[in-house]
């Protein structure tokens, strides 16, 4: 017997009216210790249009390089409070935003450290499947050691990398499709 998946099984249409409870865009309320950043962007289709009903998750390390998970066993501090995990459901112009603090470097593949990111899961309409990607900091000089980033072909590192708009403020887009698209892994 083989299982196909059929239009009933997408995600969708309405995402947002099961996950509203979920929302959490301040992943570091204050006292939590870091470079506070504002992240904000929109998930657009192949044609450039806002995709209204998409939700977008982050993971992210602290500023020491420690998530707030049972698993990261490393010896560094953790303030009460940081959570590193949000949602946010885009609005009809297909913008999301989180209020955060930037990452320190944590251990990658190898033991290797990696640049300060924050991991990216974007869940929509129509997609069995949530789109994985990764947000890195604009003039990080560990990007260029990075070994994930260093996967990525050079020319299309730019996807991945938010734009400083102002201080405390970068812009990250998701790219559905065409020559700009945001790149993708597969996990």
């Amino acid at each position: 017997m083989s299982l196909h998946a059929t239009p009933s099984q997408t995600v969708g249409p309405y995402l947002h009216i099961g996950l509203t409870w979920l929302i959490t865009e301040n992943l570091a309320p204050k006292g939590i210790p870091g470079e506070r950043v504002l992240i904000q962007g929109r998930v657009l289709d192949g044609d450039g249009q806002p995709v209204n009903d998409a939700l977008v998750e982050i993971w992210q390390a602290n500023a020491a390089g420690k998530y707030a998970h049972p698993r990261d066993r490393q010896s560094k501090p953790l303030a009460d409070g940081f959570r590193g995990f949000g949602r946010s459901a885009t609005n009809r112009n297909g913008a999301f935003r989180f209020r955060t603090i930037k990452p320190g470097p944590v251990p990658g593949p190898g033991g290797k450290l990696q640049a300060p990111h924050i991991a990216v899961n974007v869940f929509m309409r129509g997609q069995l499947k949530q789109l994985v990607s990764r947000i890195y900091f604009p003039g990080e000089t560990s990007n260029a050691k990075d070994p994930v980033l260093a996967l990525v072909p050079a020319d299309r590192r730019a996807t991945l990398i938010a734009r400083a708009v102002k201080p405390g403020v970068q812009e990250w887009n998701v790219i559905l499709q065409g020559k700009a698209e945001t790149v993708f892994f597969d996990c």
